[in-house]
């Protein structure tokens, strides 16, 4: 899997006591990774990081990457051979509410990252994780390629396509002329799978409800999104980590990617509820769900074009849409009907059955 690279390698997660940032510390254990992370603060209650007990399995630093000084300390000390940056304010309608935060933190934070990286001496790869929120989305039926603008018309779309700039600025004006920082940005949205409560997104607002018997409360039932398990996008991440670590001639050193599922699994807001529903034993969609309008404004249609990376990486998704809603459910239905269940075995068992299922369809991250 991924060529063994990670095994007895340091790792860094920014972002670590989030919801993708959790669920790939964890991975990355699993793989012999000495894995570190830097993360402000838990921002939901309950948290993947505390109910799986990340904590307990990594090194965790509580760090603002708004703090640079802090933040080249922390990577100056720990020299990490891969850095994955996470840590990010990845809430749209906290975006609009406080718009600056998400510019600082987004824009900025990623700056810290990079400045810190640039001042180190040992080999480092770095993969850069924005959103698919980073395109000017204008609400075409086709997929956004790594080519097109960057930049929406609201504050986080804006500071993710920031981001990138700032990304972009940095490869080229210092990293692209060192042989030993090598680095990528990946972008990939509408992550879905256990262990999310943030606030404002349809999973957790599902399970949220439906745990205490009551409907749950949405915006756009028949917004599209290009839904994905969680394990997905981060076995691109970590397949970029692995090939800018092992270069072949078509490098992807400085290059951007999508990943996301294929193009005909776009499925609306309400294909998903009705998915989920059915896995939490509701039939009767009406019961459970309530519609009201929303204060402010959401793209009704956005998937990604993910042609890239299977020319470059031959990267494929693993899961098919029931796959995905089945494993989310799957790991709520645990947590919520069973308080003795012991959420990091279970969530690591989730991994494995996902490298199971990607080894048998011949995906090639997961070849021995």
């Amino acid at each position: 899997m991924f060529n063994n690279i990670y095994q007895g390698k340091k790792v860094l997660v920014t972002g670590h006591t989030g919801f993708k940032g959790g669920w790939l510390s964890l991975w990355l254990k699993l793989m012999g990774a000495d894995v570190y992370g830097i993360s402000d603060e838990i921002y939901a209650a309950p948290s993947l990081f505390e109910v799986s007990q990340i904590e307990s399995q990594i090194t965790s630093y509580l760090a603002d990457i708004r703090n640079l000084e802090e933040i080249k300390s922390i990577i100056g000390d720990i020299k990490p051979d891969f850095i994955f940056h996470l840590a990010a304010q990845p809430i749209v309608k906290r975006a609009y509410l406080n718009p600056v935060e998400a510019l600082e933190v987004n824009i900025m934070g990623t700056a810290h990252i990079l400045e810190a990286i640039r001042l180190l001496n040992n080999p480092c790869i770095a993969v850069m994780i924005t959103s698919d929120k980073c395109y000017d989305n204008v609400e075409w039926i086709w997929g956004y390629k790594e080519t097109d603008y960057l930049g929406g018309k609201d504050p986080y779309s804006a500071s993710k396509g920031g981001a990138e700039l700032v990304i972009k600025t940095y490869y080229h004006s210092y990293f692209k002329k060192t042989d030993h920082i090598k680095m990528a940005s990946v972008r990939a949205g509408n992550v879905i799978g256990g262990g999310d409560w943030a606030a404002n997104r349809i999973v957790p607002d599902c399970f949220r409800a439906w745990a205490n018997n009551e409907k749950v409360i949405i915006r756009s039932p028949y917004a599209t999104r290009p839904w994905q398990h969680v394990l997905e996008p981060l076995s691109g991440y970590l397949q970029t980590g692995q090939l800018l670590a092992q270069p072949t001639k078509n490098s992807i050193n400085g290059e951007a990617y999508n990943f996301g599922p294929p193009a005909e699994q776009n499925h609306t807001v309400l294909d998903l509820i009705n998915e989920l529903a059915v896995n939490w034993s509701s039939n009767d969609i009406q019961n459970i769900l309530q519609v009201e309008p929303s204060d402010f404004v959401e793209a009704g249609l956005l998937k990604l074009n993910i042609d890239k990376a299977l020319f470059d990486m031959n990267w494929k998704p693993t899961l098919n849409f029931i796959e995905t809603a089945e494993f989310t459910t799957n790991w709520y239905k645990t947590y919520y009907n069973n308080k003795s269940a012991d959420m990091l075995t279970h969530t690591n068992n989730q991994i494995e059955a996902y490298i199971q299922i990607a080894n048998k369809r011949g995906i090639l991250w997961a070849q021995k």
